[in-house]
């Protein structure tokens, strides 16, 4: 019964690793910027940083539930 877990929890961690990564790649290069900054000397974008920081969030925690999944033995 275990085994099924451990499959369970690498698939589900990679997907969810995966989906993160995708956030976080579109919330800096391909989505509009969340805001405009004007200076005299330039004019910066900021990607929408919340997005990100959820996609990083999700990255890594997939990253982590796949790791511990992935392992013989359990922590």
């Amino acid at each position: 019964m275990t085994e099924v877990f451990r499959i369970v929890g690498l698939i589900v961690g990679v997907a969810v690793a995966a989906a993160g990564g995708v956030i976080a790649y579109r919330a800096l290069f391909l989505e509009p910027s969340a805001a405009v900054v004007v200076t005299d000397s330039e004019i910066r974008e900021l990607p929408n940083t919340t997005r990100l920081l959820w996609g990083l969030l999700m990255l890594v925690a997939g990253m982590a539930l796949a790791f511990y999944a992935a392992r013989r033995k359990p922590l």
